[in-house]
């Protein structure tokens, strides 16, 4: 690969990148014609800067050195730069030494942008370029005095040997990641992508372009939202037509506004929205939330200047909110931003929503306040062309105003990154979900997609943490729990109330969703007072017996059912909070104020007692936050690698059968199958392929008997009746029958002739793609009643040894495995470390879209596969590896 063309380099190396201040750059390998753009570059460092990098004064770049600074071979010479806009910011590149495995690696970075991050996240990129081209090592020479360089190896992750000589320090170090490096990238990765949220969320100055004097107008709408939600920093109008709009001074452009602008609000005709952006881009405006229509929605065309307007932004350093949003607030009392369509600013709570659907962000504005969920942040991404939830779950995860997290979700822009950003923050702040479009598969995906049922689905989002519900309403009735109650400390239900009829259906309720009654439902009857009712709610509510309450209540004709809540609200407050109490009250939905423990601004908050209309909704709810509850509990495990494994060989095979593939699947052969998965210690029964009697009788002795012979024939696979003669073969004569019986079944000469593993349990492990979630490992045990009853486990990768351990007891056949009736138990060990595996190979690989290991004998003695599939493709548009970068623009995301 040495001497490539030094134009041709691989173009998943080109990357947007979010910097530490929240601002991005544009990375991509340097070509020739960067020539001019190296030597301005050049021209403005500091003669600081230049000397740390050169060692010396170095005022110009030699005609040599441009030359060779420009001309690189993107392999053994690769050279990144930063791009903001047109100009050069930071430049990063490495050279092979001596045609081995190390390189020495520098980089610099102009004055301006010192400060920002760049160092690091050059490093990274040039260090998975250098593993790419089989590099294993960088060495960089550092002058001790730089210590900003210094640090930014140090800090790496990396084990970095120092050797000080004359004023100069030689590092060392292996770039394989490790998980040190990795944490650390992870921790960058988070921290600049929440402060990107954090620079939309809380602007100093907001522009609305396309401000409107005619209240009809989306213009009008935002800016009229903007002023009555009174901002706390400077809004200004911009109107090329009008002096001023809602008496405010207006501006005929952003770029005539005296002072620095950090959100823009564009409600401008779709067709404008381009000129608009190259005045923002001009201006330095931060961040761009487009409330235009007409984009990827529209069709083709819109999509198109979707991708060019977020390529163009990104590039010059801008994050990009929609198009088509309904926009962003923050209620925080020292921002108070409500730049979006809706009328009011909600009350101010600790819960944040990420919605993408425009046209329903309203709706639920309007509907949390009803309900009495006040909220922290609110983000209506439309389109997320750019920004997505994913950023949005890196902001609330340390974001100290928001301690629940609600998302109604369409898609997702990343399926990987999400279940591992979702599993962090969920260790400590819920995440409550609504997925519209689960039985939408992708076009791209279709051919190796599997439908996946309901079940599986949901014990997915539980792998994350995620409390997935189905609609609005059940959002909320969860939200209201979680936004105003304690967590259980487990699954024990006490339910107490003035009817027998309502308190039986809540027990029937709990029942079905896998809760315990602590005890018989405690009926006080319809003539109990409110002081006997608090009393009997008081003594269920300090029973050691019972992890929380429901209670419930039917109004009496003689008493105000007021009085009723206002002694429960008192008696609980009295106690303390220690359980969640959930409640079917006045048949009131949200928080009725007599429930309501409130701020001194009227606002329900932390002590108050959800109502529900009926005592299923308040079960239900309750029962999502009890699961929650106990995967909190639940040890997280820890991501194993298992011993053994050759990841550089395994991409090399990949590289090398996907090479001239022009981006189609591939199933492998089996010789291929079993030299991938090799490299994972994953080993296939021994066979060979036999096109005569002869052969056939060859390859048993060969092997050694007792074997067993299957057919080749494609369109006899998944077969079990008709693929193979499953019997111990133990002579030649036994071979000779079986394979004239193969041979009268299939038109194929070819048959496979494999050594007998030990007897055991027949199961599958299996990879594939899922929209929702990315690469997912299957488990279950085979056989035609699994397959019809969608018998199968799953868990999305990349899987900790407690996800292994899980999944192989999750199949309602598992205890088969286990030693049901008596039957000695499958070697579960060996099943779980195999699971382990083929979760590496997919971590390792994207280009793996499937994978079927069917039949694995499991048995005492070990697991044994003796068939395996596996296809080959085109990686997903955005897998969760390799350095920091935004996801890609593209189409089909």
């Amino acid at each position: 690969m040495a001497g490539r063309d030094p134009f041709d380099y691989p173009r998943d190396w080109e990357a947007d990148v979010v910097l530490s201040d929240g601002g991005t750059v544009h990375l991509r390998p340097v070509v020739p014609t960067d020539a001019d753009g190296l030597v301005a570059f050049h021209g403005k460092l500091s003669e600081r800067t230049r000397y740390f990098r050169y060692f010396g004064a170095y005022p110009r770049i030699p005609e040599k050195d441009l030359k060779r600074f420009s001309t690189v071979d993107h392999h053994d010479r690769v050279a990144f730069a930063a791009f903001l806009g047109d100009d050069i910011v930071a430049v990063g590149r490495y050279e092979r030494l001596d045609h081995g495995p190390s390189a020495e690696v520098a980089f610099v970075v102009s004055d301006a942008h010192q400060g920002r991050g760049l160092g690091s996240i050059l490093l990274e990129h040039l260090a998975a370029a250098a593993a790419e081209c089989g590099l294993r090592r960088f060495v960089a020479e550092v002058l001790a005095e730089n210590a900003a360089m210094v640090r930014v190896f140090r800090d790496a992750g990396y084990q970095v040997s120092r050797e000080f000589e004359e004023g100069v320090l030689h590092l060392e170090f292996d770039i394989d990641p490790t998980e040190e490096s990795l944490a650390v990238a992870r921790s960058r990765e988070q921290a600049a992508e929440a402060r990107s949220v954090h620079n939309l969320l809380h602007p100093t100055s907001v522009a609305v372009i396309g401000a409107s004097a005619e209240p009809g107008k989306v213009g009008h709408v935002a800016f009229a939202n903007l002023l009555a939600a009174a901002f706390t920093g400077t809004v200004y109008p911009v109107n090329p037509e009008h002096r001023s709009v809602r008496g405010v001074r207006a501006y005929p452009s952003v770029l005539d506004i005296p002072d620095s602008v950090d959100l823009a609000v564009v409600a401008v005709p779709a067709e404008s929205v381009e000129s608009v952006l190259d005045a923002c881009l001009a201006k330095g405006v931060k961040t761009l939330l487009i409330l235009s229509s007409g984009f990827a929605e529209a069709g083709p065309h819109g999509l198109h200047a979707e991708l060019r307007l977020v390529g163009e932004a990104r590039a010059h350093g801008m994050r990009v909110v929609g198009p088509n949003a309904l926009g962003v607030l923050n209620t925080a009392p020292g921002v108070r931003l409500n730049a979006t369509l809706a009328p009011r600013l909600p009350v101010r709570g600790r819960t944040g929503f990420f919605c993408q659907s425009g046209a329903l962000g309203t709706a639920i504005l309007a509907d949390a306040e009803s309900r009495g969920l006040g909220l922290s942040t609110f983000v209506s991404a439309g389109n997320r062309a750019d920004v997505s939830g994913n950023d949005l779950l890196q902001y609330w995860e340390t974001d100290p105003d928001t301690d629940l997290v609600l998302l109604y979700l369409e898609s997702f822009g990343n399926p990987r990154k999400f279940a591992r950003l979702a599993r962090r923050l969920a260790r400590t702040k819920p995440i409550v979900a609504v997925k519209s479009g689960r039985h939408a598969v992708r076009p791209q995906l279709a051919a190796t997609s599997t439908e996946i049922d309901e079940a599986s689905v949901q014990a997915l989002f539980e792998q994350a943490g995620v409390v997935r519900v189905d609609s609005l309403a059940q959002l909320f009735d969860t939200a209201l729990v979680f936004a105003h109650q304690p967590l259980p400390a487990g699954p024990r239900i006490g339910i107490v109330g003035n009817s027998s009829a309502i308190g039986l259906l809540a027990a029937d309720t709990a029942r079905m969703q896998g809760l315990r009654l602590a005890f018989d439902p405690v009926d006080v009857g319809p003539q109990a007072g409110p002081d006997d009712f608090a009393k009997a709610v008081g003594e269920a509510l300090t029973s050691p017996d019972a992890d929380a309450l429901v209670v419930v209540f039917a109004p009496p004709v003689a008493i105000p059912g007021t009085a009723y809540a206002r002694a429960l609200r008192e008696t609980v407050v009295e106690l303390g909070q220690h359980k969640p109490i959930v409640s079917t009250f006045l048949a009131a939905e949200g928080v009725p104020r007599e429930l309501a423990v409130s701020t001194d601004d009227g606002v329900p908050t932390r002590g108050s007692i959800p109502s529900y209309p009926s005592p299923e909704r308040a079960v239900n709810a309750l029962a999502r936050i009890v699961r929650y509850a106990a995967w909190r509990q639940r040890p997280q495990g820890t991501l194993v690698t298992p011993p053994g494994i050759h990841t550089e060989q395994a991409q090399v095979i990949v590289r090398e059968l996907l090479e001239g593939e022009d981006g189609r699947t591939t199933l492998l052969s089996d010789t291929d199958v079993v030299r991938l998965l090799g490299c994972y210690g994953i080993d296939v029964v021994p066979f060979r392929v036999a096109s005569t009697v002869d052969e056939a009788v060859a390859a048993a002795a060969e092997l050694g008997y007792p074997v067993t012979l299957k057919a080749v024939d494609e369109r006899l696979r998944g077969r079990p009746d008709l693929a193979g003669v499953r019997l111990d073969l133990a002579s030649a004569d036994s071979v000779r029958t079986a394979y004239e019986t193969l041979r009268e079944i299939s038109d194929d000469d070819d048959v496979y002739v494999q050594r007998m593993a030990p007897k055991g349990l027949s199961c599958v492990i299996g990879l594939q793609d899922d929209p929702s979630f990315g690469t997912l490992v299957s488990f279950g045990l085979s056989g035609l009643v699994s397959t019809l009853l969608g018998d199968r486990a799953y868990r999305a990768v990349p899987l900790t040894d407690v996800d292994a351990a899980t999944l192989l007891r999750e199949p309602r056949t598992a205890p088969l495995l286990t030693g049901y009736r008596g039957d000695e138990p499958a070697d579960l060990a060996a099943l779980q470390d195999m699971v382990l595996r083929v979760a590496a190979l997919a971590e390792d690989n994207p280009e793996v879209r499937s994978l079927v290991l069917d039949p694995i004998l499991a048995s005492p003695d070990g697991a044994f596969v003796a068939n395996a599939r596996l296809v080959l493709g085109p990686p997903p548009s955005r897998p969760d590896t390799g350095p920091r970068r935004l996801r890609a623009i593209n189409p089909l995301d």
